[in-house]
This record gives structure tokens, sequence and C-alpha cells, in this order.
């Protein structure tokens, strides 16, 4: 296979695999930092660089999930709270590896704006996506939970100007758990040649 298969066929093979299919097993160190490696290579709008990362491994994963949950709990109003949500938030990251909390580290000036920024950062994170898929590492990257209230940003010492954009669950999942790719309609469809 030349390089353009082998990126074609990379990007076809990419999955957002929830973690209740993942299997428990740990993922090493160096794997995820040559999974964040390939995010430092992302487009970046005057060289800002803003992706940042918080890691959870291992043993820290359980503690992640239960301070989330109970920040849920705490800052949900009553008539809002969902002891299934709940317990959804506490259990999502029991057989990951690692979690990885992504955000926007804005720049003080307007220039560039934010939502190039946002742009770049989602790049950083496909970088990723696509490098776990190389390393047969599975991936789902989320935002539910509290992932955008002020309180999951004071918890984590993420200053108020920047902007959270969810969490890369990262473990492993046996064979009979991969699912194939689908996409509703094909590109020609999306496309517009003038």
């Amino acid at each position: 296979m030349n390089l353009p298969q082998i990126v074609e066929r990379n990007i076809g093979l990419r999955r957002n695999m929830k973690p209740q299919f993942f299997n428990g097993e740990l993922i090493d160190r160096t794997t995820i930092e040559r999974i964040l490696n390939v995010a430092n290579w992302a487009p970046t709008h005057k060289g800002t660089e803003p992706w940042r990362f918080i890691v959870f491994e291992h043993e820290k994963v359980k503690e992640f999930s239960k301070r989330h949950a109970e920040l849920y709990k705490k800052f949900t109003a009553s008539e809002n709270f969902s002891e299934n949500k709940y317990h959804s938030i506490l259990h999502k990251a029991d057989a990951a590896s690692h979690v990885i909390v992504v955000y926007v580290n804005k720049t003080e000036h307007a220039i560039p704006p934010l939502q190039e920024e946002i742009a770049s950062v989602a790049c950083a994170v496909q970088n990723m996506l696509l490098m776990a898929t190389a390393l047969d590492v599975a991936v789902y990257w989320g935002s539910g939970g509290m992932c955008y209230h002020p309180a999951f940003k004071e918890h984590l010492h993420i200053e108020e100007k920047n902007v959270v954009m969810g969490f890369v669950f990262l473990g492993k999942v046996d064979e009979d758990k991969k699912i194939p790719g689908r996409r509703k309609t094909e590109i020609d469809s999306k496309v517009q040649w003038i």
C-alpha cells in the first residue's frame, strides 16, 4: 500500500467507539504520548497552538468519573437531575484506560477569532483519533455531563476564558465488538462543483 492508500484506509477505519465496549485493558504511557504528539501538528492560525489536554490515566480515571458525577449532582437542579444520568457519568469510563479532557487555550487578543481556535483544536483531536486508530486504540470523543458547565472548568483549574471541547476516552476493544463505518449519504450529495 502506498502512503495515500494508508491515509485513506486509516481515515476510513476511524470510529467513535462507546466506552461500554472497552475491555478494561490498560494502555501504556508511550502509546498515549504518541497519540498526543500528533495533536501538536494540527493547523494553527498565527501559531497559537491552542490545544490543551488534561490526561487521567489508569486508577485516576475512576477518580475523574466520581468527581464528574459529584459535580453533576451538586450543580443540577433537582427537577432536572436524573439518577440514570448520574450513574452513566459515574460509570462511563469504568473500562477506559485513559480519559483526556480537551480544551482551547484562548489567546488574550482577538486574533485569531475563537472559532478558528476551536477549529484548530478539533483538528488536533482528529489527528489523535487517527493515530489511535493506527495504534489499535479505541476512542470515544464525547461532551456529556458537566463538560460545558463553569464548575467543571473551575474543578480542573481551567481559566474562564478557555473553552472545554469534550473528553476523549481511550481503551481497547475486542475484535468482535468493532463496528463497521457508515455515512448516511455519499460525498457527491454534499459538494457543489462550479
